[in-house]
């Protein structure tokens, strides 16, 4: 399938105050004083006048092949021009869609099973960036509550993509398996490459830097997988 690209309205959005406050650091068995409640609607309130929600995803075709492993703990990985190669010597196994071939024994389990893949990538644009850094200076207890808001909004955001995905699974019945990140466990940051090439991201106004950090900050990309 081609990409599909997802611009939600703003009134799709309700505001989460204990992802918030998980954000901040509070456990669900605590709850923010008056104070800080009156910040977190504050910040949610004033965060959703700037954003600019924005998401593309496209659905490929996957393969995933185990392969021995040889019990090599530390990550390695050879990128070029086109694909990010971990050592499959080191991992155990093979994933291969679109052009790329990559090597990684977390990511094979989280996509086991699954016969397609959707990568997705999400922002909530760059005027978030600025809100948080015009107060970063002014009010940095403040700027560290934007800082949650902004995580707690791209997380809204990645899963109204992902219901959208579901949906697609559900049409072939299908399941879907919780997203998984470059850069996490043993899946490099690399791999970010891979996604600028295959999805428009810049569509969506992404752009990757040189670091393979994306602006703007407030943005996700994520594998999600589909299969039986």
């Amino acid at each position: 399938m081609s990409a599909t690209f997802l611009f939600p309205d703003k009134s799709d959005f309700s505001p989460d105050m204990k992802e918030t406050a998980r954000y901040l650091g509070y456990s669900r068995f605590v709850s923010p004083d008056q104070d800080v409640s009156e910040l977190l609607e504050k910040a949610a309130s004033e965060m959703a006048e700037v954003m600019k929600v924005q998401a593309v995803f496209e659905v490929f075709d996957l393969s995933v092949v185990e392969c021995r492993d040889s019990g090599v703990s530390k990550p390695s990985y050879e990128p070029t021009d086109q694909v990010v190669s971990i050592r499959p010597s080191d991992y155990s196994t093979t994933l291969s869609f679109a052009d790329v071939t990559l090597h990684s024994r977390d990511l094979g389990r989280n996509l086991s099973g699954c016969s397609q893949v959707a990568l997705l990538a999400a922002t909530i644009g760059p005027q978030v960036d600025t809100l948080i850094r015009r107060y970063s200076s002014l009010d940095p207890v403040y700027a560290s509550i934007l800082q949650a808001t902004g995580a707690m909004f791209i997380e809204e955001l990645v899963d109204l993509v992902n219901a959208e995905i579901k949906k697609i699974a559900a049409a072939q019945g299908l399941k879907t398996k919780p997203r998984y990140s470059p850069g996490y466990g043993d899946v490099p940051l690399q791999v970010q490459k891979d996604f600028f090439r295959l999805l428009p991201c810049t569509r969506i106004g992404l752009t990757l830097m040189d670091t393979l950090i994306m602006a703007p900050e407030k943005s996700v990309t994520a594998f999600v997988g589909i299969g039986g």
